[in-house]
């Protein structure tokens, strides 16, 4: 049997027999099996859109190789009396613990929200009536906040091939959609992702692990640069190796944590707004036309030099999707996007945020407990405003020539928006950049002016990242453990799951 791997160029709605149409052509074959490798959009010219496919294809007509030098991730497994304790569920988390069980040591995942159908319903009757659950909303809960998101794969991180096809396959066992193997820019959408973290729990479950939702850690036990006891609502727990993934929402949890002698410092984060406008404004920009067979909503990725100070770019472009309260205190007004996997809704949303430094904002070193409470106090201030929350919002083309003039457009937000000089409501230096990079994104996305900015997105990157050594422990402990983007070191889905791996096979390699 022979191999070989081809690329072709298909239209956005080619069907598989129009595949295999291709592939006999090119390589002059009948019979084949084939397997999609990578599909990516090519929309750099609007009259010529189409799929860039990459196949491998095995035939006894062919000749040739395709053994791959990647290596599959190895979870040496041998039974274990070692109790590790994991805190938080999100990707970090989960994966952390998941690989910690199929090595055979004895897991317990803690998390602080409850399981995700009761965050479902929960989030729910929050958007319906505005009241706000502390342990159930869009920022806590099972499967952290990126359960209800776009549920994107992409990660800019290197040299985590090996964690990724992991993840990848784990999530499609869990019941993804297959596509998420070869797809440029996969996603699974907050509908899948609602019942792979339930199907992985599950999996977690029926290999020994254990969970405890509704559990907040308040406290730790030290001796010896040691934890011994994990202290939390449902009780002190024994452990051997305990493992912190809060995410970056879980303020009180990293207060504790430096209170108890984890090393921390500020460093740099996004910082700024959500922007909305019209798929279908989006889907002409980009495509030329309203809809496009085969493909189910335009995206964008914007980077502007800002002011010349602060770089501005898109985050987390939600296609068809929705802005989303996403809160994780009663007294704080953040917001996030979301969408579901078939990305069909009326809007279009992206975070537009300024790169921030507070050491060079303040004009001084800021210190790990100051950005913390610098950044609680501005989700607070926005809560403030809106004396609830309503979402402080004015149009793009106000925001550019900060004057409110334009009444609220129509948007996807369920809590409802309140006109602002939005502008006032942010530290100058970010608004002035931010201003200018949306002057740019107006120049390269026809009718991007026409938009809307929505609320604080103060939840891209973490303001704090925890001194780890190079075998992932935290500076001056022998057995506690940071991962995930409450550590400073990943954001989004994958990095995240990979950052929570990575601390797994280092432990294993410990023991």
């Amino acid at each position: 049997m022979g191999h070989k791997k081809i690329s072709l160029k298909l239209p956005t709605d080619y069907t598989g027999e129009q595949l295999r149409k291709k592939i006999e052509k090119k390589l002059k074959i009948k019979e084949f099996s084939c397997q999609v490798e990578k599909k990516s959009l090519d929309a750099r010219r609007k009259s010529d859109i189409h799929w860039e496919v990459l196949v491998s294809v095995s035939s006894k007509q062919l000749k040739g190789d395709l053994s791959s030098a990647t290596t599959l991730l190895n979870i040496p497994y041998k039974k274990r009396k070692d109790k590790v304790v994991v805190v938080g569920s999100g990707p970090a988390g989960f994966f952390c613990a998941f690989v910690l069980q199929k090595a055979g040591f004895n897991t317990t995942l803690i998390e602080r929200g409850e399981d995700v159908k009761k965050r479902g319903e929960a989030i729910r009757v929050f958007e319906k009536t505005g009241v706000f659950n502390s342990l159930s909303n869009y920022a806590f809960g099972e499967g952290g906040a990126g359960t209800f998101s776009d549920g994107k794969l992409t990660s800019r991180s290197k040299h985590i091939l090996q964690e990724g096809k992991f993840i990848v396959s784990a999530y499609i066992s869990a019941g993804a959609p297959e596509e998420i193997a070869y797809m440029a820019h996969p996603h699974l959408g907050s509908d899948n992702l609602c019942k792979i973290v339930t199907n992985l729990r599950e999996e977690f479950l029926n290999i020994g692990g254990k969970v405890l939702f509704e559990t907040l850690t308040q406290d730790l036990k030290i001796e010896d640069q040691t934890v011994s006891i994990v202290i939390t609502t449902s009780g002190d727990i024994k452990t051997d190796e305990v493992i912190f993934a809060p995410g970056h929402s879980a303020y009180e949890t990293h207060r504790m944590l430096i209170k108890r002698g984890v090393k921390f410092r500020s460093k740099s984060f996004a910082l700024g707004c959500r922007v909305e406008h019209p798929q279908e404004l989006i889907n002409i920009a980009q495509w030329g036309q309203k809809s496009l067979p085969g493909v189910k909503s335009a995206e964008y990725r914007l980077a502007s030099r800002g002011n010349g100070i602060l770089p501005v770019y898109t985050f987390c472009m939600c296609p068809g999707g929705s802005i989303v309260p996403s809160s994780a205190y009663k007294n704080a007004n953040i917001v996030n996007g979301m969408s579901l996997y078939a990305r069909d809704g009326k809007f279009a949303n992206s975070a537009c945020v300024a790169g921030v430094n507070l050491d060079r904002l303040k004009g001084r070193p800021i210190s790990p407990l100051e950005a913390l409470n610098w950044l609680e106090n501005l989700e607070g201030a926005f809560y403030e405003y809106s004396d609830g929350f309503k979402a402080p919002s004015c149009s793009i083309k106000d925001f550019i020539a900060r004057e409110v003039t334009s009444n609220i457009v129509e948007s996807s937000y369920p809590l409802g928006l309140k006109r602002a000089a939005l502008w006032d409501l942010l530290p100058s230096e970010v608004s002035n950049a931010i201003r200018e990079g949306l002057k740019d994104f107006s120049r390269k996305i026809k009718g991007f002016e026409t938009g809307a900015i929505i609320g604080l997105d103060s939840k891209s990157s973490s303001p704090v990242q925890v001194i780890r050594e190079e075998n992932y422990l935290s500076s001056g402990f022998k057995n506690l453990y940071m991962a995930g983007a409450g550590s400073g070191y990943s954001g989004g889905i994958m990095s995240s799951a990979a950052d929570g791996i990575k601390v797994a096979m280092a432990i294993i390699a410990k023991l």
